[in-house]
């Protein structure tokens, strides 16, 4: 079962890292010019797909899912077990290969690109809801 405290407040900042970048969406040309506004957007998605990929390693961990091999297949057991729609745990799975290219270096980050994740982060929305349902209670099921 997972740790609701340790998943709430892990699930608290990646909802942080991602109303921040949604809010740099629509940010004014002269905004956008500094060079500092590049590297915040790509650091504050590094820091959202992290979160989501903590919340995935734990939710495998703690609710004996499997052992990963790595991020991206425990995006896959939470997409297979029906933590996460087969979908989205495809997207995820990208989203932490984007990460990855961020993170090290491995080729050259093409600003158009970071600029297309920036502007469509229904992914990492997504996540962050079907996550938060896994906390929601149950609903009473009473009978009269």
């Amino acid at each position: 079962m997972v740790d609701e405290v340790r998943v709430t407040r892990l699930l608290r900042h990646a909802d942080q890292a991602l109303t921040r970048l949604l809010a740099e969406q629509d940010a004014p040309a002269e905004r956008r010019a500094d060079p500092l506004w590049l590297d915040g957007v790509k650091y504050l998605m590094v820091a959202c797909i992290e979160r989501c990929i903590d919340i995935a390693q734990h939710a495998c961990s703690s609710d004996r899912l499997g052992l990963p091999r790595d991020n991206g297949d425990a995006m896959r057991l939470l997409g297979q077990q029906g933590y996460l729609s087969e979908e989205l745990a495809t997207a995820m799975t990208r989203a932490i290969g984007f990460r990855n290219v961020l993170v090290h270096d491995y080729i050259d980050t093409d600003d158009a690109i970071v600029l297309a994740r920036l502007a469509d982060l229904r992914d990492l929305q997504a996540f962050i809801s079907q996550a938060s349902a896994w906390l929601a209670p149950a609903p009473d099921v009473r009978a009269d």
